[in-house]
């Protein structure tokens, strides 16, 4: 049987591609990853505890939607965070935001658009599973530049009032992954407007809302509220990045209730909810604030560090928000194998985050690094870094 076409056409996620690049090459040095998104501070000194109070409830089917006191625990952090009132039907546990911001394409965007194959927008670079959702629904993917010239996020405005017109779905990342760029509410508030004049959703990807400089980055649904326009949007986060607990798998999506209401609906024919036990750690990790300013303070100072390392770099920018540098080189797939070989560091070249638009890959001159290993590995490993890639070039 042919593999469809829609999925056949996809390329090699990210990390396959660069296992393929790096094949058979040994380290110069000791080695350093700093390719995955995945947090290294500790997690919440709680969950241990918590789980094993629970550990009989694996004996149980879970809750579909997100027990009570994890939904209300969810709609707290929203309170708390945000100021937002959000009921906790309008709230859906996701066992990871990844599979919620592939099922909510599934379950939200149209088989038409005013008589047209549907689009979904989404920025380039972006996280793959944006595209991946276009595919499964046989929507066109718009890939929309997101660089320094556009301040590192999607100029939606700027597309054509046709396309926008049979546009479904549009994709945001902010803090944006892999660049570090935070939407602020100029920025939302301007998005909003324009679903609302084309008729479409925006799902709002805010994994990395817990970590930033200086202030905390806006969130999508709240402006959105304020404008009257809450049906408007979908917002994702999870624990993730936020607490440090990447394979608990646990995140939610919030937005109006009709919307989630479908969510809720196809995962009850084919989503994996998360267990019970998982579930009640989630909760306690929603309602504890101090294990996340801890993390913060972590990030923050590894954000000084960059800037102290590498700030003299021309067309170094460091980040808003989230974990990511998003480093400039003469071409990234080359700069990821020499790092490689001449220090054992292991960075992700950024055209794999990418796709080509017009024969331009947005991302083939650079590296994304990511900043999740403790200060002192950080420091050294930046070191290196520059002395490889940047010093060798003056």
């Amino acid at each position: 049987m042919a593999i469809p076409e829609r999925f056949s056409n996809l390329p090699d996620y990210a990390f396959p591609r660069l296992r393929k690049l790096l094949s058979g090459i040994e380290p110069g040095g000791e080695p350093v990853v700093m390719t995955i998104g995945e947090p290294r501070h500790a997690m919440p000194g709680f969950v241990a505890q918590v789980m094993a109070d629970h550990i009989a409830e694996f004996a149980k089917y879970p809750v579909n939607e997100g027990t009570p006191g994890l939904l209300s625990a969810i709609s707290g952090w929203l309170s708390r965070r945000y100021g937002l009132d959000v009921a906790s039907d309008r709230i859906m546990a996701l066992n990871g935001t990844r599979e919620g911001l592939f099922n909510a394409a599934l379950a939200l965007c149209p088989e038409q658009k005013n008589g047209q194959r549907p689009a979904i927008l989404m920025p380039n670079p972006f996280y793959q599973v944006y595209a991946v959702a276009a595919a499964a629904v046989q929507a066109d993917p718009i890939y929309v530049p997101a660089t320094e010239a556009t301040g590192d996020l999607p100029d939606y405005a700027a597309l054509p009032a046709d396309l926008l017109d049979r546009t479904a779905i549009a994709y945001i990342c902010s803090p944006a992954n892999p660049q570090g760029a935070v939407a602020d509410r100029d920025y939302l508030e301007r998005l909003i407007l324009l679903a609302e004049k084309h008729d479409f959703l925006i799902f709002s990807d805010e994994c990395y809302s817990e970590i930033y400089r200086d202030t905390p980055p806006p969130g999508a649904l709240v402006v959105a509220t304020e404008m009257g326009q809450a049906d408007r949007v979908v917002i994702f986060n999870s624990l993730s990045k936020r607490s440090n607990l990447p394979g608990l798998r646990s995140g939610f999506a919030a937005g109006s209730a009709a919307n989630i209401a479908q969510i809720r609906k196809l995962r009850s024919f084919a989503g994996a909810p998360l267990s019970l036990p998982a579930q009640r750690v989630s909760e306690a990790a929603w309602r504890d604030e101090e294990h996340v300013a801890a993390s913060l303070a972590q990030y923050q100072e590894k954000y000084a560090i960059a800037d102290r390392v590498l700030g003299n770099v021309p067309g170094y920018r460091g980040p808003q928000g989230g974990f990511f540098l998003w480093l400039p080189v003469e071409d990234g797939e080359a700069a990821a194998v020499k790092l490689w070989t001449e220090a054992g560091i292991q960075v992700l070249p950024g055209a794999y985050l990418s796709r080509d638009v017009g024969g331009q890959n947005p991302g083939a001159g650079f590296v994304r690094v990511a900043l999740v290993g403790p200060a002192d590995e950080t420091e050294t490993a930046l070191t290196r870094l520059k002395a490889v890639i940047y010093d060798k070039n003056e």
